[in-house]
């Protein structure tokens, strides 16, 4: 009589089989992807090789004399298990949350916590890509979140909650959103309460190119943010009922601020200090460009 698996034996089984099908495979792509690093402690160019650690090639600088490895300094430096990285990336893609990610995956819960960030910091290293033509800006707030933190600077309350005011306040963290018409996108994390033109200046200028067409609703820091920067700037009057006029609009950066808080749901509540790490997780899963484990282990490694 034969035995079903029950789904949680079924997870792991394909947790180890994925360890012991592929051994060794990411370590030589993460030696394809790296190359021959330049040294991390001075950038000196110059190495020798000086025997292997932990399954990876050592060097040793001619400069500084230290060794290193293609992870070191890198967001990905001593993490362990690497034979589970490439299994534990589908994860990623698939925006799978912590606890089911660290049962597919045969690892700790705070283990998977740990990848997660890592992972998505080491591929947030990228720069930004430059936007051009018509560009829609335009920021979405979310309550903010001290989540897994022991020290507090308000009084707790339960998951979820609401704002002790109505409308835009310092209880909210802000998410400024920049996207043009070939669907590339600049996210930021501005802090709490409303952004600010100075904000908009330290953020948003250095990704816009000087022949922009700046589209944003009435809000008053963009137009100060515009004149400033001098940038042609068009605003849509969103609370008058206007949502758009000819070929300007906003509804493709809304459509991405939707997107986004629809996604999050699946994650019960994110902390404020790793928000940036989730609206750039997003960012790369709607660019669709890196579609495979491969693909997403080669950005986390390759040199910044």
């Amino acid at each position: 009589m034969q035995q079903q698996l029950s789904e949680d034996q079924v997870t792991l089984l394909q947790g180890f089989l994925a360890s012991v099908e592929q051994p060794g495979q990411c370590h030589r792509l993460i030696e394809e992807a790296a190359g021959r690093p330049p040294c991390p402690y001075c950038g000196c160019q110059r190495s020798h090789r000086c025997g292997q650690a932990s399954g990876l090639q050592r060097y040793r600088c001619v400069l500084c004399r230290r060794s290193f490895n293609a992870l070191t300094g890198t967001p990905l430096a001593r993490l362990r298990l690497r034979d589970k990285w490439l299994h534990y990336l589908q994860c990623l893609i698939e925006s799978i949350p912590v606890r089911s990610a660290a049962s597919r995956v045969a690892v700790a819960k705070s283990t998977s916590f740990r990848w997660r960030h890592r992972f998505i910091a080491a591929l947030l290293r990228a720069p930004r890509p430059q936007l051009s033509g018509i560009v829609e800006a335009d920021e979405t707030y979310l309550l903010e979140s001290q989540k897994g933190s022991r020290h507090l600077d308000r009084p707790p309350r339960k998951r979820g909650g609401k704002a002790s005011r109505r409308g835009i306040s310092s209880e909210l963290d802000c998410i400024l959103v920049a996207r043009d018409r070939n669907r590339q996108t600049c996210d930021f994390v501005t802090g709490r309460g409303p952004v600010s033109a100075g904000q908009l200046m330290k953020h948003l200028k250095p990704v816009l190119a000087p022949d922009v067409l700046l589209v944003t609703d009435a809000a008053k820091a963009y137009c100060a943010f515009a004149k400033q920067a001098g940038i042609t700037h068009e605003a849509i009057n969103v609370r008058a009922g206007i949502r758009a006029r000819g070929a300007l609009h906003i509804q493709g950066v809304n459509g991405w601020h939707s997107r986004f808080k629809t996604w999050l749901r699946r994650f019960n509540g994110v902390a404020s200090r790793y928000l940036a790490n989730y609206t750039g997780w997003l960012r790369v899963l709607d660019a669709a460009e890196l579609t495979t484990p491969r693909q997403w282990l080669r950005i986390a490694v390759a040199p910044a």
